[in-house]
């Protein structure tokens, strides 16, 4: 075996520590595993085996994405176990808005220092994460560079699904007369903390400890509220073979940009803001940050996490469904002729 690394620590990099940290996470990793896993934890490349037999034209989708400076505030509140469980559950979302069934996970750690438990509490988040959604957490990286992140860290995953062809929900079947139901988020989930952070922290000199009005919650634990994942919910509505028009995952580019990407061309969505409650978090960055209605439909989510568009007849359903895995969800609007718009009641007028 090597001598332990002594110029690489003095230049900020402790190899001995990350192979120390990544054993105290091996398990949790490992509770992760489906069937399809046929490597262990440390391989240079992860090893799925998909049993392509169950499909008939089988299409695997991707995505990308990153917790963002989210993780400043978790910094704040020394608590890092619950933006493992938002990068996993943004991501599975992401493709669950595709009808995808979610495989496996990989994730990526830049850090300018390593230290535990920070790590330990990353990783075991992310772990538990994709346990719940029984998905894989099939690798990562782990990048200590002291020169380049200073005493931040940044924090990213990657996922990959599989949905057959002929069940892919696309938004092309959207049409005129279709009702859209919204489904609740818990607060701002994984986007527009740049704001919230310069409104509360910086503008109005508030804390992660300053109370909400009108609560008991305090600022820090509204803000951490982890990422909701849908994919129960989504997975339910397929088992019955509802058919679904469109899903859209309401994460930065707010409610406007999010349910256009869906759209055809020939319609618009027309939706109600008062049929499902909007987390005081957004009121008081709302309020402090003398911010116009339509900046925070376009920032921020708004208390909708996610959003079905379906013929009219498979609302109530689909509402039972949401309710029945402990969403809120409620008829927010409709489909309506258009251009492929996104038109909010009481902020366009």
């Amino acid at each position: 075996m090597a001598n332990k690394s002594t110029s690489y620590d003095k230049a900020g990099v402790n190899i001995d520590l990350a192979h120390s940290l990544m054993n105290n996470v091996k398990d949790s990793i490992k509770n992760t595993y489906r069937d399809e896993v046929i490597q262990e934890t440390g391989t240079f490349g992860g090893l799925f085996a998909i049993d392509f037999s169950k499909y008939k034209e089988p299409v695997l989708v991707s995505s990308v994405d990153g917790v963002g400076t989210k993780l400043m505030v978790a910094s704040l509140m020394d608590n890092h176990r619950t933006v493992g469980h938002d990068i996993v559950n943004h991501c599975i979302n992401d493709i669950a808005c595709q009808g995808a069934e979610p495989l496996y996970f990989l994730d990526y750690l830049g850090i300018g220092k390593l230290k535990s438990p920070l790590y330990e509490d990353v990783i075991n988040g992310i772990a538990e994460a994709c346990a719940r959604q029984g998905i894989a957490l099939l690798g990562g990286e782990t990048a200590e560079m002291p020169g380049m992140y200073g005493d931040d860290y940044d924090l990213v995953g990657s996922i990959t699904g599989v949905v057959d062809r002929s069940k892919m929900i696309t938004g092309r079947r959207i049409k005129v007369g279709d009702v859209i139901v919204g489904i609740g988020s818990s607060g701002l989930h994984t986007n527009g903390y740049s704001l919230a952070r310069k409104v509360l922290f910086y503008d109005s000199k508030l804390n992660v400890n300053s109370s909400i009005n009108g609560t008991s919650q305090h600022i820090g634990d509204a803000l951490l509220e982890p990422h909701l994942c849908y994919w129960q919910a989504i997975k339910a509505a397929l088992k019955t073979n509802m058919l679904i028009h469109g899903i859209a995952h309401i994460t930065g580019g707010g409610l406007y940009d999010n349910v256009s990407r869906i759209l055809p061309d020939y319609v618009d969505a027309e939706i109600q803001t008062n049929q499902l409650p909007i987390p005081p978090i957004f009121t008081l960055i709302q309020e402090k940050g003398n911010i116009a209605n339509d900046e925070m439909y376009r920032v921020f989510n708004m208390g909708i996490g996610m959003m079905w568009i379906m013929s009219p007849d498979q609302e109530n359903p689909a509402i039972s469904i949401c309710q029945d895995v402990g969403f809120s969800a409620k008829k927010i609007g409709e489909i309506v002729s258009g251009n492929g718009s996104v038109k909010i009641q009481g902020v366009d007028g």
